[in-house]
């Protein structure tokens, strides 16, 4: 594979963004000049004790004669009296570099010829921004990553250089270095209340996922907050899910957001959701999700592997509104109280249900944030915005991600 460097004298041009193309072209590797001091580069003058040393270094380089390149290269650094002379030493090496396809040797003389100071820091970039986008295409995504390095540390807001080192990084298995230039990537997108590019939120969340790393929920926020779609959101709530431990109460939460938001797509989404309503014994909820499964031609109902939790949920007793309003006034336990909320939010009566989770406030036996969440949901799901917020807002701990999500659910309604 040939460098990505523009066939000019001196001046190499930029490799195209890795941000802008899966893979690099393969243009010719740059002319040397006719003479060292009488290039394009003519302000850059060897010294006379370096010219003919330099000069013969030239010539066994443009007839690629490897076997003696090493020899003229320490003959013109015995004899370099100037940065001139080590600029043009160098910018040899580079050029034996390309045609040899020798990315090592290649850092190596552009960290040269940018140690002399000769050439504008925006030249130097160029010579790194090509280096790495050769390395990336050659898989050698170590070596990409710390070419694109040099370029941000000349550049610091170079966008499109921090979003190729950080490609390169996570393709280098450098996940949380990758993280943190990608969420670099996205500050700098997000100026002056921009959104950043999907399809950088979105390889965001895919290396931090990748990578096991709790930033995988930051980026999945932000993703649906700019971004909502039914794909965004079941991919949030699926990322969240696999980061997470879940018991059915958790389960039952971030499936009741897959369903409000339009995300459920499979039958795996309704079949777990049936099966954590049904443990919960609200069959009613259960028996729901199951005909919205059937309706969507998500679930084959003589499918084995659902036939069984489809028969169990069909033969249980589904209690009315009116059960439940008599089952309330018989004074349960607070948990009782909680699961009767969660009928009447099955049956979509979310101000009743509303009403029952407050009533679970205090109570013994009942988790606040379950109760504040459980609340929140119902007010979202009933209109109820400042009320839900507030809601939302009180719950702590372990579910104040799920709660986040929802929060920015509630965000997005009219």
């Amino acid at each position: 594979m040939k460098f990505l460097f523009a066939g000019v004298a001196v001046a190499l041009a930029v490799a195209p963004s890795v941000a802008q193309a899966q893979t690099y072209g393969t243009p010719t590797p740059p002319a040397p000049p006719a003479q060292p001091a009488g290039s394009i580069d003519a302000a850059i003058k060897t010294s006379p004790q370096a010219s003919k040393a330099i000069q013969d270094l030239q010539t066994a380089v443009i007839a690629k004669d490897v076997a003696n390149i090493p020899a003229k290269v320490a003959a013109a650094q015995a004899v370099a009296k100037t940065k001139a002379d080590n600029y043009w030493i160098a910018r040899m090496q580079l050029k034996a570099a390309v045609d040899a396809n020798d990315y090592a040797a290649a850092q190596a003389a552009i960290d040269a010829i940018s140690a002399t100071g000769l050439l504008p820091q925006s030249q130097i970039v160029s010579f790194y921004a090509g280096l790495g986008g050769s390395e990336f295409n050659a898989k050698q995504y170590a070596a990409a990553a710390t070419a694109f390095g040099h370029v941000v540390a000349l550049d610091p807001n170079n966008l499109e250089a921090i979003i190729d080192l950080g490609r390169s990084q996570a393709a280098a298995g450098q996940g949380a270095e990758a993280v943190t230039a990608l969420k670099r990537a996205i500050e700098l997108q997000s100026t002056g209340g921009k959104k950043p590019d999907e399809n950088l939120l979105k390889q965001a969340v895919g290396v931090a996922y990748n990578a096991k790393l709790p930033s995988a929920l930051d980026f999945s926020r932000e993703w649906v907050t700019n971004y909502p779609s039914p794909h965004s959101w079941h991919d949030a709530i699926a990322i969240y899910r696999n980061l997470s431990h879940q018991d059915d109460e958790s389960t039952l939460e971030l499936l009741r957001l897959m369903q409000a938001t339009g995300a459920m797509n499979s039958a795996g989404d309704y079949s777990l959701f049936a099966q954590a309503a049904e443990r919960q014994r609200n069959f009613n909820e259960a028996q729901a999700v199951i005909d919205a499964g059937i309706a969507a031609n998500a679930i084959n109902p003589a499918d084995a592997q659902i036939k069984d939790l489809i028969a169990d949920v069909t033969a249980r007793q589904k209690p009315t509104a009116t059960d439940l309003n008599e089952a309330v006034t018989m004074s349960p336990s607070g948990i009782n109280l909680l699961r009767i909320g969660d009928a009447f939010y099955a049956l979509g009566n979310y101000s009743k249900a509303a009403e029952i989770y407050r009533q679970t406030m205090g109570k013994a036996g009942v988790d606040a944030d379950v109760a504040n969440l459980h609340l929140g949901m119902a007010l979202a799901r009933g209109g109820d915005k400042a009320g839900a917020a507030a809601a939302f807002n009180s719950v702590t701990g372990p579910r104040a991600d799920i709660a986040k999500l929802w929060l920015i659910y509630l965000q997005q309604q009219s």
